[in-house]
């Protein structure tokens, strides 16, 4: 069976190719903005709860790691089917039906997404998107804010900040509504998802209503073409009050080609420094590539495994990783999924010192139905461990040295005693 992705939406290949697992969340609700899907661009500080706003149950009479799972139940696919076939049969959204059944349960992470939000979820696997630069959250009492504006996208120029309460688009109230379907009023799909059009390209307007400390105002926004870099390299020098030279790698998301591209720059640090892999804030994204950068610091060997409706399964690194490079791994509460799973491997497997503090704890695993209208029901079957098999959903990786100030500071001071010590 091939890997599972994480963040994203399980997606059916439009080549044929076959389907993939996942643990959807976070990273997908951004990009869905048509916003920003590498939550912690530009060093901002991710909000730690931004599910999909539609939820799930589980179907009778399959398995559920309860430990993990810490009473959520699974959706029942077939449920979720029936609903959407009938639907259709009557004349009815089947998508509407499905989102339904979905929001009758108790598990954020399961959505029921239109064929367009699906199709942006794909670009932005590849790291890019049409929209204008933000992303979005549901706060507690039901508003949408903005949660992290992209610098020198179309929000960021307008004056858009993290913590806006984003009113309204393009004259929808916001308030109430699933976030999926607010961000994809911001990318443009909304005409397409009605049947009235094509989705909006680079360069069409959208009208935002925001507010701030009590004043409310409006801004158009054009919507561009944007690039996500998920993967930022930058070599520390050596400073007595800094620490030793080290080589930081921040990574913000697990888009296509992030493995090697982690790998391409731990093979260009220095030899005998130390690296610094930076995981605060990022959102998650595609398992296999958070695998390939697991592959990057491992000889082989297990990386996690995961249950699928009863059934476990085993992902493992590929043999011929470098083991030499002192590795120190920072995390925080904007670590997530396939972050955490990274994160976890290279604890449990005594390869890295993870210092920061106490990551999300996002551990579950999705898979997608194709619905008679073409939207995806992307629904929770299971659950993730690390190699130790410690369960990381609603838990999270508790780090060896928990630093709540100057986290990088503290380490390159580990970074400093890992490289005496070798």
């Amino acid at each position: 069976m091939p890997g599972p992705s994480m963040f994203f939406p399980q997606r059916r290949a439009r080549r044929g190719a076959a389907l993939t697992l996942v643990f959807a969340g976070v990273l997908a609700t951004g990009a869905a903005a048509g916003s920003w899907s590498a939550d912690a661009q530009g060093g901002q500080k991710p909000t730690e709860a931004r599910p999909p706003s539609r939820t799930a149950a589980r179907p009778a009479g399959e398995a559920v790691d309860e430990a993990a799972a810490e009473g959520e139940r699974l959706v029942d696919r077939r449920a979720v089917e029936e609903a959407a076939e009938q639907a259709e049969q009557d004349g009815k959204s089947g998508a509407e039906a499905a989102a339904e059944v979905v929001g009758r349960t108790g598990d954020r992470w399961s959505s029921v997404y239109s064929s367009h939000e699906y199709e942006g979820f794909e670009r932005a696997l590849d790291g890019a998107y049409i929209g204008v630069g933000l992303s979005a959250r549901r706060a507690g009492d039901g508003r949408t804010e903005v949660d992290g504006v992209r610098p020198g996208g179309p929000a960021a120029r307008a004056g858009i900040r993290a913590g806006d309460q984003l009113r309204t688009v393009d004259g929808m109230e916001t308030a109430g509504r699933p976030v999926t379907e607010v961000v994809a009023r911001l990318r443009g799909d909304e005409a397409a998802d009605e049947g009235s059009g094509a989705p909006a390209g680079a360069g069409t307007p959208v009208r935002v209503g925001l507010r701030r400390a009590g004043r409310s105002w409006e801004r158009t926004l054009l919507r561009e073409r944007l690039v996500t870099e998920s993967v930022v390299v930058e070599r520390l020098p050596d400073g007595q009050a800094e620490g030793p030279a080290a080589t930081r790698i921040k990574v913000d998301s697990f888009t296509r080609g992030t493995g090697e591209r982690i790998r391409r720059a731990a093979r260009a640090a220095a030899r005998g420094e130390g690296i610094l892999l930076d995981l605060r804030g990022n959102s998650g994204g595609l398992v296999d590539e958070a695998v390939t950068a697991a592959s990057v610091f491992l000889d082989g060997g297990l990386v996690a495994t995961y249950d699928v409706r009863g059934g476990q399964r085993a992902l493992q690194a590929r043999p011929g990783g470098d083991t030499a490079p002192p590795l120190v791994v920072l995390v925080d509460g904007g670590t997530m999924s396939a972050g955490e799973l990274l994160a976890g491997a290279l604890q449990d497997r005594g390869r890295a010192v993870v210092v920061g503090t106490p990551t999300f704890g996002k551990g579950s695993v999705q898979v997608p139905s194709r619905l008679p209208d073409g939207s995806v029901a992307e629904l929770t079957v299971g659950h993730y461990r690390t190699p130790s098999g410690r369960s990381v959903d609603g838990r999270g990786i508790a780090p060896d040295l928990v630093v709540r100030g100057d986290a990088e500071r503290r380490a390159r001071t580990v970074l400093s005693g890992l490289r005496g010590g070798s």
